[in-house]
Formats: C-alpha cells, sequence, structure tokens
C-alpha cells in the first residue's frame, strides 16, 4: 500500500503520528500547498516524503498519484476540496479515503424545511464510475462521521432487534486558556468546517417520510436542544441539531426509524456563531477590501488560531458517539450510548497532538489497515457503515485507545 496523504494541517499530522507505529504500508507521501508543512508532517518517520499539491485541482492530485504510483489517497483537507481529490483519485485509478464529504446547497426557497443538495450527494452520483473502475470511495471516515457510523452498525448487528433512533452525540469540556491562564475563544477544529455545519440548516432523516426527498428534511440552525449527560467525567452538555454527515449515511446501511446528529456547541459558541453569521462573516464568496479579493470565512479562520497549536494549552476531554433507542436483541427496550473518549492531556503526551485532530486522525488509519489486511473490501462510493464493525472495534482497542458503552436512562 502506498498512500498519499493530502493535507499536512492538524488532523494530517495527527495522522502521520499515529501511522509512524504501524506497519501495513510502503510508504506515505505527504503533500500540501505548503511544502514546509508537509516536510515537518513528513519528519517524523523514514517512510514518509514530503511533497506539493494543488487539492482544488484533480490534474495535480492525479500527476503526484502516478508520480509515486500511489494505492490509496487520504483527504485530509477542507470539504472544499472533497471533489478535486476524489475525481484526482479516480484518475490516477487509486482507492481513496476522507473524513467530509462535499458540500450541500439549501434549499432555494424552503431552506429550513426540505434539503437541496445534500451532503455527499455529488459523490454517490459518481458511484457508478467508482464500480466500473473496481476502485473503492469510502467517505466520512473520520471520528463523526467515521467511527460513530461503525458504532451504528455494530448497534444493529449486535445490541438491537430494531432501531427507533440513530443519534450521534458529540461533546466535550475542553477548555483553551491564554498565558495568563484566562479561557480564550479557539475552535479545537476547523473554524472553516465548523461554520459550514452548524450555520447550514440541520438534516433528519425519518423513514415514514421516504415518500418525499427519501426521507431527508431540514430545521432551524441549532434546534431542539437537549441536555445528553456524556460519560467518563464529561458530564451534562446542551447539544443541538447540526448540519453532519452521519444523517445522510446511517440510512442507507442501516434500518432505523429516525437519524440525528446533535452537537455540544455551548452558548458561547453559538453565540459566536450567531454573530459572524448577521455580519456576514461566514460567507465563502469574496469580498473587495482596500483592492484586495478575501473570503470573510477565510478571514476569519486566519485570525483564529490554529487548531493544531493550541494543544498545551487545552485541557479536558472530548466524546464521540452513538445514542441508539430500539428493541434490544432480547426484546426489551434499550437504550444505549456507544462512544469514545479521548483526554487532551493523554494524547498530547503520547502523539503530540490535542485530541480532537487526533481522535479525528485515528479512523482513517485504521481504515487503511482493515484495507491493507483485505479485512475490509468493496468497491463504488462506500460509507463506513457497509463494512463489518467488529474488526474496527478491536483495532481500536489494539491501537490503544478502546471505545466505551453505557446504558443511558429510557425518555
Amino acid at each position: 500500500m502506498r498512500i498519499l496523504l493530502v493535507g499536512a494541517g492538524g488532523v494530517g499530522g495527527a495522522f502521520a503520528a499515529i501511522a509512524a507505529r504501524r506497519d501495513f504500508y510502503e510508504t506515505i507521501v505527504i503533500a500540501d500547498y505548503d511544502r514546509a508543512r508537509a516536510e515537518r508532517a513528513a519528519a517524523v518517520d523514514d517512510r514518509f516524503v514530503a511533497g506539493q499539491v494543488d487539492a482544488s485541482d484533480p490534474a495535480s492530485v492525479a500527476a503526484l498519484c502516478r508520480e509515486h504510483g500511489i494505492t490509496h489517497v487520504m483527504n485530509a483537507v477542507d470539504p472544499r476540496f472533497v471533489m478535486p481529490i476524489f475525481d484526482g483519485a479516480l484518475q490516477a485509478g487509486a482507492d481513496y479515503l476522507d473524513m467530509a464529504m462535499s458540500l450541500s446547497t439549501r434549499h432555494p426557497e424552503q431552506p429550513y424545511e426540505k434539503v437541496g443538495l445534500k451532503l455527499g450527494d455529488e459523490q454517490f452520483a459518481k458511484a457508478g464510475e467508482w464500480e466500473a473502475a473496481g476502485r473503492l470511495a469510502l467517505v466520512g471516515m473520520g471520528v463523526e462521521p467515521g467511527m460513530s457510523d461503525v458504532f451504528a452498525r455494530y448497534a444493529a448487528d449486535e445490541l438491537f432487534s430494531s432501531i427507533t433512533e440513530l443519534g450521534t452525540r458529540d461533546g466535550a469540556n475542553l477548555a483553551v486558556h491564554d498565558d495568563d491562564g484566562n479561557e480564550i475563544f479557539a475552535p479545537s477544529f476547523s473554524i472553516w468546517t465548523t461554520i459550514e455545519e452548524c450555520l447550514n440548516p440541520p438534516v433528519i432523516w425519518e423513514k415514514g417520510r421516504r415518500d418525499v426527498d427519501g426521507g431527508w428534511f431540514t430545521t432551524a440552525p441549532f434546534s431542539e436542544p437537549e441536555v445528553f449527560d456524556f460519560p467518563e467525567g464529561i458530564g451534562p452538555v446542551e447539544c443541538v441539531n447540526v448540519e453532519h454527515e452521519e444523517v445522510l449515511l446511517m440510512p442507507r446501511w442501516i434500518d432505523a426509524e429516525r437519524v440525528t446528529f446533535k452537537y455540544g456547541l455551548g452558548a458561547e459558541f453559538i453565540g459566536v456563531l450567531q454573530t459572524l453569521h448577521t455580519l456576514g462573516l461566514d460567507r465563502t464568496e469574496k469580498v473587495r477590501v482596500g483592492g484586495v479579493e478575501v473570503s470573510p470565512r477565510d478571514v476569519v479562520a486566519a485570525v483564529l488560531p490554529d487548531p493544531a497549536s493550541i494543544g498545551p494549552v487545552m485541557t479536558g476531554k472530548t466524546c464521540a458517539g452513538v445514542w441508539v433507542r430500539g428493541t434490544g436483541k432480547d426484546g426489551e427496550p434499550r437504550s444505549t450510548y456507544l462512544y469514545h473518549v479521548v483526554d487532551n492531556e493523554w494524547s498530547m503526551e503520547e502523539y503530540g497532538h490535542q485530541c480532537v485532530v487526533w481522535q479525528t486522525a485515528i479512523n482513517p488509519v485504521i481504515a487503511l489497515e482493515l484495507l491493507a489486511t483485505g479485512v475490509w473490501s468493496g468497491s463504488g462510493v462506500l460509507g463506513p457503515e457497509a463494512l463489518p464493525p467488529k474488526p474496527f472495534l478491536d483495532m481500536l482497542v489494539e491501537y490503544g485507545s478502546p471505545w466505551g458503552s453505557m446504558e443511558v436512562p429510557q425518555q
């Protein structure tokens, strides 16, 4: 296996640090628009090679694949680059993985009721091309989506006879501090991606509505708040509806009545996002400022701390998981949360990377190892739900970061 890792930012750097401890591949080419950043990430292992790539150009991606005999392309950049990298991989005859899917476009007349172009639609529209080429595009293989989808498949296979709701729930008690110890606003993940998913209309899926838009519909941002009590000391966090890939992936392979995604953002974070929207600073269209054209969202991303850099001044834990409700294998009502928690202190000490990017990066490394050994295989455009979950969860434990399960009181 010869891997091209596109993107040497926070998640890309953590991917490299995790992969450096494994031996299932021959080489990893780490490419970025900033070659110096790629070189820093590649310096951790002599099997790594640095390169430069234009992620917005399929031909650039394909050329780099051909130059290095790449078999698998790993996309670790913002979702706005999904389609060029996705197309470039297919042009080069390589398999492909990503952690976020092609972007959505809201419904032009009823954005908070009906779906427009959904997350991943552009990729699924090309599934036939991938199948015809005998190539695999494994999409949404991060933590959320990714590990959460594996949990959902495991619950459907092993724990439940029928499922009322698959509800991805993400929460944390993370805090970032300045040099004086004061807590500051500093997102632990790409603010560009966070703005995209949090200010877009959230998507929900219900089986009973399949006759209209396949069962998918939208609501207002931050709708249906609920307090979820997260495990391992994180505690109660208010979660709200957010647009996310799980809702677009899980119903394609898992039988459930309802699928949701709720994120524990917190009142301050929601307030900041609403202010950015009110001021138009969430826009991606360029505006002219002093003779220079800039995207307001790119400016916001540029002035905030790089998520890859905040690990040393961040404390707390992050939790990703799926709350599954329905009927257990014993015929009794069941309500179970399958989850994965990472402590920032541990990930910084063990790997030198903050917990959110590390938790995201471990999943595609495991997926690639399963593909390399033939435990996972397939062709076309597939989500994690389409593949056997137990080998993945067993390997998560082998990697030294076990998952957990807890029963949740019925509501």
